[in-house]
């Protein structure tokens, strides 16, 4: 007799557990629908971007902030919660998307400060969405609608009025709030200490959408931007701590020597920063380093060429963050690693850097900065100056705007008006040092489909076939479209444009007598910042059906993540005149990051910077270069941070897992240290009396 009554209870006790679970459902389904659609967005993000569309993890963790967003609309009448469901349905849509958009081009997610550059492309905002913007990036919108239908619905129905009547709401609150409360409890039981440093940092984006959720990261995203800010106030010691460790056992002068030293000393220097320019283009690592064509025709022949005649290297990766250019020229000058939040132009311009200018002016050096782009941009105008150049020639203050392609004044214009400024720098100081750069070939790239000039200048990215003809036993053309209307083709057409602008002004330079004394250095500031889709295409399109390969295809390249990072390589070129053919004219294929060029070139110009976190590339025979996203590399392989994996690039090389810590150690290095010296103005509070300020503790 025991036994049914106990079965009678249970199923009594179910039943009334799930009458009150559809009453509070059918008393509360704003809410309900608010919390559904906010959380089935995000496991769509997921699905779309990182991919663990399935896991429960974040599945909890979006749920728990939701709960904890909603539970505060039962402060309101039901009527009047449906504009703050509304508010908040508008808001995490607008995350989604952007979030979307972002990683779908820059395998990230974004964060405020990201959002905070965005009045870098004020200016040219549809030039940006044109290049990342898809039309399924709305897909998130449907949780408006639904929110607006289900209002509609139920104020026909005088839903709002009949809640009232029988609702508590502040019980009703904090059971959320007790709900929520377990939930994340239970979500804090999986969560592991890796999980939680990852998500103290912030370096890794993904692995924090992927673990956390994208609310939780978007959340944390503005505490980390808060907290940095915060950081530069309070948290002085622990950075000052770290600064000292590392530097206390770094000599104030160079100890090694190679025979690449002072092999440039005394000579002047011209630094073209190339915009978007990549390596594939030069030099494909997937196509046995050969430079990239279309019907037999180099996309860059003037770079090809002054790459087989100087210094080339052509496994060099920028190191960027939100800052794109700016971090480049940073990274590239200062051999700090970027800002984890915010870009150091706009955030933190006012600091102390050594940077190559600074350590040129002391040699006597007059240094200059030329750009064909409002001197405003990223803040330049005030940077510029900190940074160590004497001078800043941008825009209409130093050329006239005769031709615009793009964003500005033509690469072509901005050359050869460039001369003339030049000889006249030339005339009045011995050694000098100017950074040239480029603009043209910047996003969009399709803009060059409406260039035109006397020449009749044309640049073809179809594929043109020799085609017989059964019928008449007679070979015949074919033209197939290959990259013809496509964002990578316009690419290819743009570099090949700036390709042919560089070329001009070195044939200038070289005219009117300023390359006897000068060393030329190239460098893409970084990739092009196109999908993987579009080089899909590129290196898998089958001219002959005009199709692109699958898998199951002979021929078919896996254009997989490992593959779309390591192709996402820059040029690194160090030319002069009188190079080709000597022991320096040659290829160095040791992995090579931007911070890693300072030390490089001191080494050759005979200056020296105690603080840069870079190295010597010609005295290393392996090195690893960090990403800001705690991603790294090296020749042996390609390490993903937020999955804890790598691909191996050379099989012939060992892989340990001392090697994989001390790779681990470097990004936690290289990263820490340098966003502490940022942050903190430790060069300037600290690095100066370095060595004063031990002896005296010691003391």
């Amino acid at each position: 007799m025991k036994n049914p009554i106990k079965r009678m209870n249970l199923s009594e006790i179910l039943k009334t557990a799930f009458n009150k679970s559809k009453q509070y459902i059918l008393s509360n389904i704003l809410f309900t629908a608010f919390v559904l659609t906010s959380v089935i967005n995000g496991v769509i993000i997921r699905h779309v971007t990182v991919g663990n569309t399935l896991s429960f993890k974040p599945f909890l963790a979006d749920l728990v902030v939701v709960l904890v967003i909603a539970s505060f609309a039962y402060f309101l009448k039901p009527k009047n919660r449906f504009k703050y469901f509304l508010a908040w349905a508008v808001f995490l849509c607008l995350i989604c998307i952007l979030n979307g958009m972002y990683y779908k081009n820059y395998l990230s997610f974004a964060s405020v400060s990201f959002l905070a550059t965005l009045t870098e492309v004020g200016g040219y905002m549809d030039a940006v969405f044109e290049a990342i913007f898809d039309w399924s990036d709305l897909v998130y919108l449907w949780q408006i609608f639904t929110i607006v239908f289900v209002h509609i619905h139920l104020k026909k129905k005088k839903h709002y009025e009949e809640v009232e009547k029988i609702e508590k709401s502040k019980l009703r609150f904090l059971n959320t709030i007790v709900v929520s409360l377990v939930l994340l409890g239970l979500f804090i039981s999986m969560v592991t200490t890796l999980d939680i440093s990852r998500l103290h940092r912030q370096w890794n984006r993904e692995f924090i959408v992927q673990e956390f959720g994208i609310y939780t990261y978007q959340l944390n995203d503005i505490m980390v931007t808060i907290r940095a800010r915060l950081n530069s106030m309070f948290g002085y010691d622990e950075a000052n701590r770290l600064f000292r460790e590392h530097f206390t056992s770094v000599p104030n002068y160079q100890t090694h020597e190679n025979e690449f030293t002072g092999i440039f000393e005394g000579k002047n220097v011209i630094v073209i920063h190339a915009e978007s320019m990549m390596s594939f283009l030069i030099s494909d690592r997937n196509r046995d380093w050969e430079p990239t064509k279309f019907n037999g025709i180099e996309v860059t022949p003037n770079l090809n060429r002054l790459a087989s005649e100087g210094m080339f290297f052509p496994n060099f990766y920028g190191q960027e963050g939100v800052g794109t250019s700016s971090d480049a020229e940073f990274t590239f000058s200062a051999s700090l690693m970027p800002s984890s939040t915010g870009t150091v132009f706009m955030n933190f311009w006012d600091r102390e850097y050594i940077t190559t200018m600074t350590l040129l002016r002391n040699l006597g050096y007059h240094t200059f900065s030329v750009h064909g782009n409002r001197g405003s941009a990223w803040n330049r105008q005030v940077m510029h100056p900190r940074m160590g150049y004497n001078s800043f020639y941008y825009y209409r203050n130093a050329f006239t705007i005769d031709e615009t392609i793009g964003l500005g004044l033509s690469d072509k214009s901005f050359f050869r008006q460039s001369i003339d400024l030049l000889l006249n720098i030339d005339e009045q100081h011995d050694n000098w040092y100017g950074m040239f750069m480029t603009l043209t070939n910047h996003t969009p790239f399709s803009a060059i489909n409406t260039y035109s000039d006397d020449t009749g200048w044309l640049f073809e990215v179809n594929a043109r076939l020799e085609i017989l003809n059964e019928l008449t036993g007679e070979m015949e053309e074919r033209v197939s479209p290959f990259l013809e209307d496509t964002i990578l083709g316009n690419y290819m057409k743009m570099s090949r444009y700036a390709d042919e602008a560089i070329g001009q002004f070195i044939e200038d330079l070289g005219e009117a007598g300023l390359l006897d004394n000068t060393v030329i250095v190239i460098y893409g500031d970084h990739d092009n910042r196109i999908r993987r889709s579009e080089y899909n295409r590129f290196y898998n399109y089958d001219p002959l059906t005009g199709t692109v390969r699958t898998i199951d295809d002979e021929g078919f390249i896996d254009v997989d993540e490992y593959f779309y990072e390591l192709n996402r390589a820059i040029p690194f070129i160090i030319w002069t005149p009188n190079l080709v053919g000597t022991e320096f004219n040659r290829r160095i294929y040791t992995a090579m990051g931007m911070i890693d060029v300072q030390p490089t070139l001191g080494n050759m110009f005979g200056f020296y910077n105690r603080f840069a976190l870079g190295v010597d590339i010609m005295s290393v025979e392996d090195n690893i270069v960090v990403f800001p996203n705690g991603d790294w590399l090296s020749n042996r392989l390609y390490y993903n941070s937020s999955r804890g994996a790598f691909k191996q690039i050379d099989p012939n090389l060992d892989i340990t897992q001392e090697y994989l810590d001390h790779g681990r150690e470097r990004v936690d290095i290289l990263n820490g240290i340098s966003n502490a010296i940022i942050v903190h103005d430790l060069i300037r509070r600290v690095g100066n009396n370095l060595d004063n300020e031990l002896f005296e503790e010691g003391e």
